[in-house]
């Protein structure tokens, strides 16, 4: 790197730190204001917060890699996260979750269960998931920004005693990074995170918007139509995958055909299935939850929701495909020779492109811009993990009337611990694929279940949650050691299939065994007392299976009436999909050239923009303050 590109990424450095630093008083005065900014943080700041952190680098290098290779239903695989659970939160959920007015997921789910054995049960299991969860994805950014960095930065910074490797260069810079992000976000909270991803959020749009312009103007529409296909560019498929190279790029071929989803139909059937229940399941107890309940109020709530939809996919994707463009034009060619490419070789693609194929200064940008991505997620993380640690564990259950101070102290323990153990993780995790895999469809695949159940059906209780997230989560864990001992086992036997098994394929045994936990939990205990169910729904107010409490409650209001709102918000969530698709097809396709679907995808993009108003919108504006 020139002295232009590294001055750019020290000033950034320098300035996060000096913000994050500058605003942490404010989070001194109690655990409401270290972890929730005491709810006066305004609806803005936190969606760009809040899209912010789902900006993040590992992901970005995932999603540029099976862009270039898969085209332009690649966008499709970001549903295995599901991708538009957003939409769900910001047609219904953030305001059912924001109406209950505490400061973590957990400590919500005794709103539900009452606090009595059940209800703790369900509130300490959901607090081992949030803090489980946190783990496992600062174990994923730690193994992507250390892969990240090496291949950026020239300098050998492994550490060695004679002949006992201690740590490689990937592994140091990771440490470095991790650190430096972690002194601010534990000492400031929510605040310090807030202010400095709002300042991340800013570099990561210049730095995108950057490169989408040097990689439109300096590449011609002849460069990139000579290395992608029709199939490339074509958002629609059928039960398998077409081919999407031509003969000169036959490695590419063979790489599809090796990764897993050639039967790409029922990949997407499988993440239809598992996005369905994940999404209605709610946010897992992480940063996006801590922001819903951050906001001000409940409408505050649905239109900080809506925002990160809408300030999210087209700057990032503008980035991605900007990069993808450099990558089709400079490196397919060559990398297209080597017949024994592998997924891993798609991870390289980002880094291998800023460091020879970007120009001075915009590469700076947008190693700041991606060293941001990576921050903003990590640092909220760090904030939400240890939330769940201090209130939800400790505070509760351990010293339930110490000082503000002792709490927040706690905190800073609680962070340091939560951090300490993923990069622990991260140490042993073989590859940002394999993290992604397991966080996405078996740990997540564990938590859908009880979760879906909650809201809509009244009889659930905190037992058959408490099972339920157990079971999910006792064969998620199992996942991960098949997938981490893979190579250990016979060939033809079953731990073999079983380990060699896309992470998708088994979300159905890990919903079956959880959804068993839930009923079998349910059926064999007392139900949830009438008083916390009815409180739950009156404050709440989900649709579902809650008749036998309405009318409880119609005794003593005649008023009450159920949710009818059912149908509603399922066409707002059908509509808000195709809403957020064409946000990020629309700079693939400006990047690519292909003016003709550019142009669709700004009309599906407006069209499903003014529906929303009329059916989302003004409802919203119509909820009290």
């Amino acid at each position: 790197m020139g002295i232009i590109d590294v001055s750019i990424i020290g000033i950034y450095i320098l300035l996060t730190l000096i913000v994050g630093i500058w605003v942490s008083k404010k989070a001194s005065s109690s655990l409401e204001s270290y972890f929730l900014g005491g709810n006066n943080i305004k609806w803005y700041f936190l969606g760009l917060s809040n899209g912010s952190g789902m900006f993040d680098v590992s992901g970005t290098a995932w999603m540029v890699g099976i862009l270039f290779l898969y085209g332009v239903k690649s966008f499709m695989f970001m549903w295995l996260w599901p991708i538009w659970n957003q939409i769900f939160v910001m047609m219904f959920l953030a305001v059912w979750i924001r109406r209950s007015n505490i400061m973590t997921g957990s400590e919500w789910i005794l709103t539900r269960f009452g606090d009595n054995k059940a209800g703790r049960a369900s509130h300490i299991i959901v607090a081992v998931f949030a803090i489980v969860a946190a783990i496992g994805f600062i174990a994923y950014f730690f193994e992507g920004v250390g892969k990240f960095m090496t291949i950026i930065l020239p300098w050998d910074v492994s550490l060695q005693i004679g002949n006992l490797a201690l740590l490689t260069s990937e592994q140091s810079y990771a440490l470095i990074i991790i650190l430096l992000t972690t002194i601010y976000t534990v000492k400031g909270g929510m605040f310090s995170v807030v202010a400095t991803e709002v300042l991340q959020y800013g570099i990561m749009v210049l730095a995108g918007v950057l490169v989408a312009g040097y990689a439109f103007f300096a590449f011609s529409d002849v460069e990139i139509n000579a290395v992608i296909s029709d199939e490339w560019r074509n958002v629609f498929f059928g039960w398998e995958l077409e081919t999407h190279w031509t003969d000169k790029y036959t490695a590419f071929n063979n790489l599809i055909d090796s990764e897993g989803y050639k039967m790409f139909g029922a990949l997407i059937g499988m993440t239809l299935f598992k996005g369905f229940f994940a999404s209605i399941a709610g946010p897992t107890p992480s940063y996006d939850l801590q922001r819903i309940l951050s906001t001000k109020t409940v409408k505050e709530a649905a239109y900080m929701s809506g925002f990160t939809n809408l300030i999210l996919f087209i700057p990032r994707y503008l980035l991605i495909a900007g990069i993808v463009v450099i990558a089709l034009v400079t490196l397919a060619p060559e990398m297209s020779i080597n017949p024994l490419l592998n997924g891993s070789d798609l991870e390289i693609l980002l880094p291998k492109v800023i460091n020879f194929h970007v120009p001075v200064g915009i590469k700076g940008l947008l190693l700041a811009g991606l060293l941001a991505a990576f921050m903003s997620t990590f640092s909220a993380f760090v904030n939400a993990g240890p939330a769940y640690m201090v209130n939800d564990i400790y505070k509760k259950y351990f010293k339930p009337s110490a000082t503000a101070k002792h709490y927040i102290k706690a905190s800073h323990i609680a962070s340091f611990l939560v951090v300490g153990l993923g990069v622990f993780m991260g140490f042993f995790a073989e590859s940002i694929n394999s993290l992604t895999l397991w966080i996405t469809s078996a740990l997540f695949g564990g938590y859908v279940a009880a979760n879906f159940l909650k809201w809509v059906w009244w009889r659930f209780n905190g037992w058959g949650y408490f099972w339920g997230m157990l079971s999910g989560l006792v064969v998620a864990s199992l996942q991960f050691v098949l997938d981490q001992s893979k190579n250990n086992f016979l060939e033809g036997s079953l731990f073999y299939e079983l380990s060699h098994l896309h992470a998708i394929y088994l979300f159905p045994i890990i919903f079956f065994v959880s959804i068993l936990g839930s009923f079998l939990g349910t059926y064999f205990s007392e139900p949830t007392n009438m008083e916390v169910l009815k409180s739950f729904y009156k404050d709440v107010r989900p649709w579902g299976f809650w008749k036998p409490v309405l009318n409880e409650l119609k005794k003593e209001d005649e008023t009450a009436v159920k949710n009818s709102d059912f149908w509603l918000d399922m066409m707002n969530c059908a509509i808000g999909i195709i809403w957020q698709s064409s946000m990020i097809v629309l700079p693939i396709y400006l990047m690519i050239r292909d003016y003709p679907k550019t142009l669709i995808a700004l009309v599906i993009f407006l069209i499903t923009s003014i529906v929303l108003k009329f059916t989302w919108l003004d409802k919203v504006r119509k909820l009290p303050n």
